[in-house]
C-alpha cells in the first residue's frame, strides 16, 4: 500500500574513491517503507545520478535490509556502487549487522554478503547469470560504436551480474581512455571496456562503462561490471588474485575499486565510501 508522503532519512554517499566529489554519488532513502514503485522511479529520475536506492525491511531472515535500485530510467537487480554506498548508510544511520563484520543485502539478485572492517567495505560478487563470449554481431555492433577493428580485442564476454554487463578487452589502458564512443548506434547497450596499464604502477587496468540502456552515458565507476570481470579473468588466471582498476578519468572522476578473488572462488570487490550528504526527503 503506498503511503502519503513523510519525511524520511536521506543520505548521499560518494563511493569508489578517497577524494570527496570524484567518486561515484549514489542518493539512499533510508525508509522506502510504502514508497510505490512510481515514486522510486521519479526520485530516481530527479537525482539524475547513476543511481538511487530504497532501503526496505527484509523478508529474508538471513539478511539485514532489503534493496530496490533504480537509475533514471529503470530498475536493476544488482550494482555494486549503490551495494557499497547503501551499506555505509546504512551503518551510518545506526544499523547493526546480524553478523559482525558481515552484512547480508537482499535484493532482486538475491543475498549480497558486504563485509565491514573499521572503515573498509566490500561486497561478494553475485554469480553471473550469463557469460562466455559475445556473438559476433553484437561484437560487430560494440566494434562500430566504440570505433575500434577486431584486430584491437584481446578478448571479450559477457559479464552479466543483473544488468546486462558485456566487456571488451583491449591492449592498453590508452586505448581505453582514447574511445570516443557513438552510442546512438548501441542505445540499449550495457558495456564496457577494459585496458592493462604498464607494470609496475598502483593500477592493473583502466575501464570505462557506458550504459546508454539504463540511461547513464558514461558511469563514472562501476562495482558490478568490476565484479563480472574480475570473475572472468580470474578464473581464467589472465589476472592476478588482487589488482586495483582506475575509472571515472574521463568524466572528471578519480574512481579506484580494489578486487580481491579468494582461493574458493570468492570475488571481492571494494572501495571507499563517504557520506556527504545528510538529511531528510519528503516522500
Amino acid at each position: 500500500m503506498t503511503s502519503l508522503p513523510r519525511i524520511r532519512p536521506f543520505m548521499q554517499v560518494d563511493v569508489f574513491s578517497a577524494r570527496p566529489f570524484h567518486g561515484n554519488p549514489v542518493a539512499v532513502v533510508l525508509d522506502g517503507t510504502g514508497v510505490s514503485e512510481e515514486r522510486m522511479q521519479a526520485l530516481a529520475r530527479w537525482t539524475n545520478l547513476s543511481e538511487t536506492t530504497f532501503v526496505l525491511p527484509p523478508t529474508n531472515d538471513e539478511a539485514d535490509y532489503s534493496l530496490r535500485i533504480f537509475t533514471s530510467q529503470a530498475e536493476l537487480p544488482f550494482a555494486g556502487h549503490p551495494t557499497l554506498g547503501t551499506a555505509r548508510a546504512w551503518l551510518e544511520a545506526g544499523g547493526t549487522p546480524r553478523r559482525a563484520g558481515r552484512i547480508v543485502q537482499e535484493c532482486a539478485a538475491g543475498l549480497v554478503t558486504v563485509r565491514h572492517q573499521d572503515e573498509d567495505l566490500a561486497f561478494a560478487a553475485p554469480p553471473r547469470i550469463r557469460h562466455g563470449a559475445l556473438d559476433d554481431a553484437y561484437l560487430g555492433r560494440i566494434m562500430t560504436a566504440f570505433g575500434i577493428t577486431r584486430g584491437q580485442v584481446l578478448a571479450h564476454q559477457w559479464v552479466d551480474n543483473g544488468p546486462g554487463w558485456a566487456v571488451v578487452q583491449l591492449a592498453t589502458a590508452r586505448e581505453v581512455l582514447d574511445l570516443e564512443p557513438e552510442l546512438s548506434l548501441i542505445p540499449d547497450a550495457m558495456v564496457g571496456a577494459i585496458g592493462a596499464h604498464p607494470a609496475g604502477g598502483r593500477y592493473r587496468y583502466e575501464m570505462r562503462t557506458f550504459a546508454p540502456g539504463a540511461g547513464v552515458l558514461e558511469d563514472p565507476a562501476c562495482g558490478s561490471m568490476s565484479a563480472g570481470i574480475a570473475q572472468w579473468l580470474t578464473a581464467d588466471g589472465a589476472a592476478p588474485a588482487a589488482y586495483r582498476v582506475s575509472q571515472g578519468s574521463r568524466v572528471g572522476r578519480d574512481a579506484s575499486t580494489a578486487v580481491v578473488a579468494e582461493a574458493d572462488g570468492t570475488v571481492w570487490v571494494g572501495g571507499d565510501t563517504t557520506v556527504l550528504i545528510r538529511g531528510t526527503i519528503t516522500l
